[in-house]
């Protein structure tokens, strides 16, 4: 880190789905500040005390940031028990937390990570998050696919694409998936999606709050269409539809994993997948 102890870092300069960013890190260490905290998440707490930017703007900070993250971190932890000197690509990593998250729940294994976004991203991570030498970080979009030149893939690769592929183009997201596919046999992907209606109910996107819409989201499919890419992209061995992790309280803890389990509306609701590779 080399900013001054004290000193704010200006975060200004993030616009568009890089802002996003912002929006999910202060999801993210609101949950982890909680008397009933459902992530255990201090470098996100650090990062927003760091940070000079008005976080209020965004509304409210509700569980779903931090139990995405909790899907992904157990999706990840299963790979790396398996393949523990892997390699883990963070496409559009934005301000998540992950590496250091991994890292204290299982100390003993050296995975590498390779972080991957845009310049101001990388610029504000550089700045505010403490270096390792197995982060390779790569100032770059996840859709120039020179990335995965980069990655050794001899241990295994695991790729999350964490709030990324709702804001690309269909078109895009479908030929990062082919081309990770292709690319990294053995690897596995996961990624999050929102419900297929939101594209059709906020083309424009989403309003947070009074002060802040979230970015238009093109892309989505619906668990069912998620399955069909076993059959239909060459190189994915096996689908997995993940679970709902459990929040706080009664909504969080046991409505909503229910919904979410509930075969009649699974195709209406939202997506955590992780695509196996063959």
């Amino acid at each position: 880190m080399n900013h001054t102890e004290g000193e704010k870092v200006d975060a200004g300069a993030l616009e568009g789905v890089s802002e996003t960013a912002l929006l999910t890190l202060n999801g993210r260490a609101h949950q982890a500040r909680h008397p009933n905290a459902i992530i255990d998440d201090p470098m996100a707490i650090r990062l927003v005390d760091s940070i000079d930017f008005d976080f209020d703007k965004f509304g409210r900070k509700g569980q779903e940031m931090a139990l995405r993250s909790l899907a992904f971190d157990r999706a990840a932890l299963q790979y790396l028990d398996a393949h523990p000197a892997t390699t883990v690509v963070a496409l559009a990593e934005g301000l998540q937390t992950s590496f250091w998250r991994l890292s204290s729940a299982r100390p003993d294994l050296e995975f590498a990570w390779v972080t991957v976004d845009f310049p101001p991203i990388i610029e504000l991570r550089k700045r505010l998050l403490p270096p390792s030498d197995r982060i390779t970080t790569l100032a770059q979009s996840a859709l120039d696919f020179s990335w995965m030149d980069r990655v050794n893939s001899d241990s295994g690769v695991f790729i999350t694409a964490e709030g990324l592929l709702m804001y690309l183009q269909p078109e895009e997201a479908m030929s990062l998936i082919r081309e990770c596919a292709k690319r990294f046999p053995g690897g596995q992907m996961i990624f999050d999606l929102p419900p297929v209606l939101v594209k059709k109910l906020a083309p424009k996107g989403m309003r947070a709050s009074r002060r802040y819409r979230v970015p238009p989201m093109p892309f989505s499919l619906s668990p069912a269409q998620l399955a069909d890419l076993a059959h239909t992209v060459p190189g994915i061995r096996a689908v997995h539809d993940l679970p709902m992790p459990q929040g706080r309280g009664p909504i969080f803890r046991t409505v909503f994993p229910a919904f979410w389990r509930f075969g009649p509306t699974k195709n209406y609701r939202g997506a955590y997948t992780l695509l196996e590779f063959g």
